[in-house]
């Protein structure tokens, strides 16, 4: 008799339809709301995606897992409110809830303290007390998406528990022991991240969508050509990669796609048919890495009168023969044809923020041009080592993609593009901070949207005191404002052809971020843990965009 292991997940959902996915402990029929699907196989683990479509627009409706006809969710003993699918309105009120960067750890002391307070302390999880502040109100305070722009997992920084079965399986110094290796190990980082009481009930009823950044795979994963050739010497590298993308695959991408998307992708229908899809995926999954198939992972949605398009920044790098760019030609066709105008608002979503403070942009800058050879070769590998050791490999080190992004930016917010939307928001994650930017353009670009940069990480991996001290310093010096761009001019970096500036200094802790979409308005919440182990959030920055 089969029986739920993971899930059951909300993902896609639009004003009709909604998938739901599932993990399960062997092969069976899933049913929800009367709709079925066959779980597929993968080396000895079982999945179902389920699409639901005849939904009404802007409709709640609790639902069950059956399987084969057995009643398996919810928990007959369960104290939390029913499951349930939550369709979008065709138009009106939005909200979205986002974030990135969680690391998984028991929710009680020491782990629930701060870093300063305890070795093992990672803060308050952000997403643990969002769904016990739900749990307490109904379904209409539930947001219309919860958007993950990245690390959903830690596969180089496990947990205790995932060590000790590293340590009991595999053979020793086959692969670093404190990260995943495998396939197997993989699924462990996601039963552990997603199967807490609170965090499986939350993803059970609010609908995600994902995007996979680093330290989902490894950290300073593409962070340039010489690290991927370095990693592709490694004996244990092949295998890392290659189960980290089939499992990306199967755990986070499947649930970002539509059924008819579903319907129509012809690998889903191979793995659907197949005894046993593991050796379909691992060679999909190799082929990706070796050709950097980012149009692969991006994804667009329509959210009543907005528009979401979500980058893949990371997988689709190109970082060969000498160039170093973001994205790759098929991502950006594909990229033009979703950033057009007339939309309410504009939100782009990529995991490493197109906007740093302008000191730090100046300096990743720089350092992409000295790497690039523009100090000589000396220079260029110490560059190499700087890059690596700080992690300066956001877009502004990414300066081809950089402009050709803000120009494409300039174009929607002029109007060139369709009528111009109030805003153009960009999404980012990663940098372990939470900002608000405001961007300004030259009066001759025609530019009509108000245009921000907003960053919000982590859900729960906080820094510590010495790089937040660190950075700080770099943000606020007057010294480091001056000196940055002279540095960056001095290795032939251009200046940007727009200016920003923070609306508001940078919090630190765990925390998640709100934006509440109402037609042509749109307000951004940050919530901020306290620290000190309490189970709370307070709003941190709240601003009106339009």
């Amino acid at each position: 008799m089969a029986g739920l292991i993971l899930g059951p997940m909300t993902r896609y959902v639009d004003a009709s339809a909604a998938t739901v996915w599932v993990e399960t402990d062997a092969a069976c029929q899933v049913e929800v709301l009367g709709h079925r699907a066959r779980t597929f196989h993968v080396d000895g683990h079982h999945y179902a995606v389920v699409p639901v479509t005849g939904l009404e627009p802007d409709s709640s409706v609790e639902y069950q897992v059956h399987l084969d006809g057995e009643l398996r969710w919810p928990a007959p003993d369960s104290s939390l409110p029913p499951s349930r699918i939550r369709t979008l309105p065709s138009e009106g009120s939005v909200t979205v809830a986002w974030g990135s960067c969680r690391v998984t750890a028991p929710h009680e002391p020491p782990y629930t303290l701060d870093e300063e307070q305890d070795p093992l302390g990672v803060g308050v999880d952000a997403l643990h007390v969002l769904a016990r502040r739900l749990t307490r109100r109904d379904s209409s305070a539930l947001p219309a998406l919860l958007l993950l722009i990245g690390d959903q997992v830690y596969a180089d920084d496990v947990s205790p528990q995932t060590k000790r079965y590293i340590q009991a399986t595999r053979a020793a110094g086959s692969a670093p022991e404190d990260e995943v290796l495998d396939f197997s190990e993989y699924t462990m980082l996601y039963r552990e991240a997603w199967s807490q009481p609170s965090i499986r009930w939350l993803l059970s009823t609010v609908p995600s969508a994902m995007i996979f950044d680093d330290h989902d795979v490894h950290d300073d994963w593409n962070t340039s050509e010489s690290w991927v050739e370095e990693m592709r010497a490694t004996g244990w590298w092949s295998e890392r990669i290659t189960a980290a993308i089939a499992t990306y695959w199967i755990y986070q991408h499947l649930g970002n796609l539509a059924p008819r998307e579903l319907a129509d992708d012809p690998l889903y229908a191979k793995v659907l048919s197949a005894d046993d899809a593991a050796p379909l995926l691992r060679e999909f999954a190799t082929t990706a890495d070796q050709e950097a198939g980012g149009r692969l992972w991006s994804f667009s949605r329509q959210l009543a009168g907005t528009r979401l398009v979500v980058i893949d920044g990371r997988e689709g790098r190109v970082l060969s023969g000498g160039r170093r760019e973001m994205i790759d030609e098929h991502q950006w066709a594909w990229l033009e044809e979703q950033l057009t105008g007339d939309y309410d608002h504009v939100l782009i979503a990529s995991t490493v923020p197109i906007l740093l403070a302008p000191t730090l942009h100046y300096i990743e800058a720089w350092n992409e041009a000295i790497c690039s050879g523009a100090w000589g070769s000396v220079a260029a590998n110490l560059g190499e080592r700087l890059r690596r050791a700080l992690d300066l490999e956001h877009w502004a080190a990414f300066q081809e993609s950089f402009h050709r992004m803000v120009a494409l930016i300039t174009e929607v917010a002029s109007g060139r593009r369709g009528r111009a939307p109030a805003t153009i928001v960009m999404l980012g994650g990663d940098v372990h901070q939470a900002y608000l930017e405001t961007v300004g353009f030259r009066s001759s670009a025609g530019v009509s949207s108000a245009v921000y940069q907003a960053v919000c990480s982590p859900f729960r991996n906080q820094l510590g005191r010495r790089e937040r001290s660190l950075l700080r310093v770099v943000r606020r010096s007057r010294l480091a404002r001056r000196l940055a761009p002279r540095l960056a001019h001095s290795a032939g970096v251009r200046d940007p052809d727009v200016r920003w500036r923070v609306l508001q200094q940078p919090t630190w802790r765990n925390q998640l971020g709100w934006l509440v979409i109402d037609g042509r308005r749109l307000r951004l919440t940050i919530e901020t843990t306290p620290g000190g182990a309490r189970p709370e959030l307070y709003t941190s920055l709240d601003h009106q965009l339009a």
